[in-house]
């Protein structure tokens, strides 16, 4: 269907827009023709819009016949009869109406036929125009229609992008902890069960998440806490945890699981090589709409540096390039024996 006839509403813009090309009509056959004004506009508003609706027709052969330099032949090999064709069309309805309105205008067709010809080049001109006006529309419509299949694209690479990426998380740290519950469970019966419990904990709350793409920062600072407490099972004394963290922060809309690679990150390569152990800090707090978040750690400077960026930063990173392109950012530093992530991300208040 012609887009122009797809609502009512603008069909009657179409139409209203013909109204201009009608007066000038009947200007022009006023003074050509010498015809009283009343009457040149009597035979131009009725011809305007019957030919309104004959330069439609264009669209249909302009979907079929795309432009390009190797068409230009088979363009005017179609398109320039098509335009006689409706000009003469337009020319019988006329020299038809010109009869009709005799009756109330006198002598009316004898005046107005020696205006057939000029009617009829406006006919094919007009034709003409509605022709490179389609040819403009369609590549309007073909731009924003590739448009729409990029958007679709990219999203539907950013979907699976972030699913592969989440997908890399529990297993991992799933897999590490069951090491840890077998090997407690041989030493420290009462110890092992307790991690398990801490476990299920935590796992139960990841499952709850589902397929939301994101939660609030109180949620997220949540299950950090819970992914914690399964390790402080483990570590004991040497782990140890400090939040400090702004309340009104608490609402802003955070990827899930974005912190617990983070702090992950933070236990295995930083707490777990020291033998005294170590604290995990981890700061959160809003600035000018941005929600700035700080995880410091100890660890072993002598440690070899290609152990110290494990998974969880790079996906981390990833997803929020995935989800913010340019507007999050994470870095790291070394500060003597502490590591420090940092991350900023926008503050939305989630809903």
């Amino acid at each position: 269907m012609h887009p122009l006839l797809a609502t009512k509403g603008r069909i009657t813009l179409y139409l209203l827009a013909w109204l201009p090309i009608a007066g000038l009509l009947g200007y022009l056959l006023s003074v050509t023709g010498q015809l009283p004004l009343l009457e040149a506009e009597a035979l131009a508003l009725p011809l305007a819009l019957f030919y309104a609706l004959v330069c439609l027709a264009p669209w249909y052969m302009c979907r079929v016949l795309p432009l390009g330099p190797s068409q230009i032949p088979k363009l005017l090999g179609n398109h320039t009869p098509a335009a006689v064709v409706a000009g003469l069309l337009w020319i019988v309805l006329a020299k038809a109406l010109g009869l009709l309105l005799s009756r109330y205008f006198p002598q009316l067709n004898d005046r107005f036929s020696p205006q057939l010809p000029l009617l009829f080049g406006i006919g094919v001109l007009l034709y003409l125009l509605a022709v490179a006006l389609h040819y403009v529309l369609l590549s309007v419509e073909t731009s924003r229609e590739a448009e729409t299949r990029e958007h679709e694209a990219r999203t539907l690479a950013r979907e699976a992008e972030l699913k592969a990426l989440k997908a890399q998380i529990n297993p991992h740290f799933l897999f590490n902890s069951l090491n840890s519950i077998a090997a407690l469970a041989t030493v420290d019966g009462v110890r092992a069960r307790e991690m398990c419990i801490k476990l299920s904990d935590f796992l139960r709350s990841t499952l709850k998440l589902g397929e939301q793409t994101s939660i609030s920062l109180k949620d997220e600072l949540a299950l950090a806490k819970a992914y914690l407490d399964v390790e402080q099972v483990r570590f004991g004394a040497r782990l140890r945890t400090e939040f400090h963290t702004d309340s009104t922060c608490y609402g802003c809309v955070v990827p899930p699981l974005f912190l617990q690679p983070l702090v992950e990150n933070a236990v295995k390569h930083g707490i777990a090589g020291m033998v005294d152990g170590g604290t995990i800090e981890v700061e959160a707090h809003c600035e000018d709409g941005w929600l700035q978040v700080r995880i410091e750690n100890a660890y072993d400077p002598e440690a070899p540096p290609a152990t110290r960026h494990g998974l969880g930063l790079e996906n981390v990173r990833g997803r929020l390039r995935a989800l913010y392109e340019n507007q999050a950012r994470l870095d790291t530093q070394v500060n003597g024996d502490h590591f420090v992530v940092q991350v900023q991300l926008p503050c939305a208040a989630h809903s």
